[in-house]
């Protein structure tokens, strides 16, 4: 439990932590997961545990399992990841709103070569890759990519 108080001495305000069980909340949990796997890929790992979990992060690791870049294995409460062939993984931020003739542009801007990475896109459709997004002709919002 966390509290307030104004110390007399000075006039400021001070906090004071209750509990030793305190969990910083973070902004966005795909963004923390990706960066989780970079700083475990930089310092040599090949698995960890991300405990933050949400239907939208498994998605979009089923994308990078499905493109052989990640393998994950789901627990009770967090998920196992296995690092395979992964270079780099990063959220796109803003989530830039593409239509389907951009996408083209962005894979220029976000992937090191052609037909090397995938972009992540969540369309109408669901979520899906930016060769998925390209034949079924839709554009959507760009959320991360893989290389």
């Amino acid at each position: 439990m966390d509290w307030i108080y104004v110390d007399n001495a000075s006039g400021k305000l001070r906090f004071k932590w209750g509990s030793k069980n305190i969990h910083k909340m973070a902004q966005d949990i795909i963004s923390d997961c990706l960066n989780q796997i970079m700083n475990a890929r930089r310092a040599g790992k090949t698995q960890l545990e991300v405990r933050r979990i949400s239907k939208f992060l498994i998605e979009i690791l089923k994308i990078a399992k499905e493109k052989g870049y990640l393998n994950f294995k789901m627990k009770e409460k967090s998920i196992e990841i296995e690092i395979l062939d992964l270079i780099e993984c990063k959220t796109i931020k803003p989530r830039f709103n593409v239509q389907n003739a951009e996408l083209e542009k962005y894979m220029r801007r976000f992937l090191p070569a052609r037909g090397f990475g995938v972009l992540i896109v969540s369309t109408s459709k669901g979520l899906m890759t930016q060769d998925m997004a390209i034949e079924k002709n839709v554009g959507g919002n760009l959320i991360a990519y893989f290389y």
